[in-house]
């Protein structure tokens, strides 16, 4: 499995022949928008910064899209959606977590998520974790104090922040008490992050 990150909210995820994205950014959004083909999109928030899926249709492909809490199956592909809240945006709206099972391994993005705390059946939910992605700016998502907390708190095997700046991040990382030198995308199996226990992972943007 290959994750790469494209800014804000968006990460491709390559397995095999199929490309998954992760909260595609909108050719509405300030963010810069890339557009490929992808299989699945899922969406979290009904937000420009998040819901791009028009961007993903491309190469003769036409994505699977998933908004929403719920549990689907598309192309082999094992989702389930837990309903959050958000206030990015400036408004109350749901947010969708997402937890991805691929090559056995179980990916959750926590989309625009806003509270640090999280109701007991929520966790419940979303079980065991092997790659968790964290907003960690503020701004209507996790603050950087509050995402680090929250996410060492769920004992992924690997946490990856996103939808962050740089001092964002510094303070994210003074929080993990270690450097962390970005890298272009990450390349992983299961057998690679047994062991592993709540490893940080930055990501550069691929936009950048």
């Amino acid at each position: 499995m290959v994750i790469t990150y494209y800014g804000a909210f968006f990460f491709k995820v390559q397995f095999g022949d199929l490309t998954l994205a992760l909260n595609p950014i909108s050719a509405q959004s300030v963010f810069k928008a890339p557009k490929f083909g992808a299989d699945i999109a899922l969406v979290s928030l009904r937000h420009p910064d998040l819901n791009g899926i028009e961007q993903m249709a491309y190469g003769g492909k036409e994505p699977f899209i998933i908004s929403g809490p719920g549990e689907y199956e598309a192309k082999g592909i094992t989702v389930k959606g837990v309903l959050s809240e958000s206030l990015y945006g400036g408004g109350q709206a749901i947010n969708t977590i997402y937890e991805v099972i691929i090559e056995g391994m179980r990916v959750v993005t926590l989309g625009a998520l806003t509270s640090g705390e999280l109701p007991a059946e929520v966790r419940n939910e979303l079980g065991e974790i092997d790659i968790l992605l964290v907003p960690a700016y503020g701004d209507g998502t996790l603050d950087p104090k509050d995402a680090h907390r929250l996410a060492t708190s769920f004992e992924p095997h690997i946490i990856i922040p996103m939808r962050h700046d740089k001092n964002s991040l510094a303070i994210f990382l003074k929080e993990e008490g270690s450097e962390v030198s970005p890298i272009e995308k990450l390349t992983v199996k299961k057998k690679d992050i047994e062991g592993k226990e709540g490893e940080v992972v930055v990501l550069s943007s691929a936009l950048s």
